[in-house]
């Protein structure tokens, strides 16, 4: 990792003239070079963390779901066929695509809209852990990477027409994550937040992704509006259940990392 002079100066000012421990093999920039001798500032690097007792090396259990990604798309079987004309279909049209191992539907279709709202949250996920890992906050950034893996956990249940595991994350089951986002000043000791002009850039990347994963959401009982709420067994509503929670779940990071576990960790 190399960590450029404007990296350096959003950690030195969001630890109020201070800087994190960095991990291991950190290299710097010639201009942050120069603004570390500038500023009189020494850097530190982290050591190698020990397992905790009784821990084991690769660290506790994840869900099944939270694993790398790989290419989703497997065809063998039967030819799919077209939704509209229930034909068989050699080849794909360019105005049609695969919806499920068996059928082609238009790319219009609301199902298709949400898949695609779920795989630019997927990408947004992404993007906000590489922002994390940008300005040294590791725990966070994992914690999105699961987030990312839970969105195509989302995507495979569509296509698959399951419902979608339970999310965890943090430590926390779903219905904690649910309860803390109502409920932070019982939970956190810490008041509902609204990130302001005050809050460093990596707060107002975690809100875009929770307001994208609330519009996901809607797109899910758009998409399945016959089995929307208040009926709790139809794909739409799970669906939609799971989006919320992953909204919530984001809104968890936000304020874990408002009330310090998830923030920078600056040691005299």
């Amino acid at each position: 990792m190399v960590i450029t002079e404007s990296d350096l100066r959003e950690l030195w000012r969001n630890g109020r003239g201070q800087l994190p421990a960095f991990p291991p093999g950190t290299r710097f920039s010639p201009a942050a070079q120069d603004f570390l001798k500038a500023q009189r500032l020494e850097v530190r690097f982290e050591a190698a963390a020990a397992p905790a007792p009784g821990a084991s090396a690769a660290g506790p259990a994840r869900p099944e779901w939270d694993r790398p990604g790989a290419f989703p798309v497997v065809l063998s079987g039967p030819l799919p066929v077209c939704a509209e004309c229930g034909q068989p279909l050699q080849r794909k049209p360019e105005h049609l695509t695969q919806i499920d191992a068996g059928r082609f539907a238009p790319k219009t279709s609301p199902r298709l809209k949400l898949r695609g709202r779920v795989d630019s949250l997927h990408a947004l996920a992404m993007l906000c852990a590489a922002q994390a890992r940008r300005v040294q906050l590791p725990e966070l950034a994992g914690h999105l990477d699961s987030l990312a893996a839970y969105c195509r956990e989302i995507l495979s249940a569509e296509y698959h027409a399951r419902p979608p595991a339970p999310l965890s994350l943090a430590g926390y089951d779903e219905e904690t994550l649910h309860q803390i986002s109502h409920w932070p000043d019982r939970h956190l000791g810490l008041a509902h937040l609204v990130p302001g002009a005050g809050d460093p850039e990596i707060m107002h990347w975690l809100n875009v992704l929770r307001t994208q994963a609330r519009e996901a959401e809607v797109a899910a009982l758009e998409a399945f509006p016959a089995t929307g709420w208040p009926d709790p067994t139809g794909l739409g509503a799970g669906l939609a259940h799971a989006l919320n929670r992953l909204s919530s779940a984001v809104y968890v990071l936000e304020l874990l990392f408002k009330s310090g576990p998830l923030s920078w960790k600056v040691t005299g």
